[in-house]
């Protein structure tokens, strides 16, 4: 099932990359932004389901779809950009077994723990 979903990941993230190569913008800008989306680590400073959130919100496939949504209703090849940084970012780390974080713990994920408890 593993390699399944990893499928899944890889078709997700090409999906993402193809999306954007139909934009005008640079390909610089795909790849300087690829990490963004880690932004929303910055919110486990606070404490763990802050930081939960705020990882969520960065890394959820319908936040990132919703963004492509409004960029190609709107024309705005910026927003395509960054929901297309979004969703590729999101698969890219489900494809390494990071997932959505439960707010008791960063390594407590929708996919199960990663590497280990502590």
């Amino acid at each position: 099932m593993k390699t399944l979903l990893n499928l899944e990941e890889i078709a997700t993230l090409i999906f993402a990359i193809l999306l954007f190569s139909f934009t005008d913008i640079a390909w610089w800008w795909y790849a300087a932004l690829f990490l963004a989306p880690d932004i929303g680590m910055l919110g486990y400073l606070i404490n763990t389901k802050f930081g939960a959130i705020s990882y969520n919100l960065f890394h959820h496939k319908g936040v990132a779809f919703m963004v492509i949504a409004a960029g190609l209703y709107f024309l705005d090849e910026w927003l395509v950009l960054t929901g297309s940084v979004l969703l590729g970012h999101s698969a890219f780390d489900r494809i390494l077994g990071y997932g959505l974080k439960y707010p008791d713990h960063f390594k407590h994920t929708h996919l199960g723990w990663t590497n280990n408890k502590n």
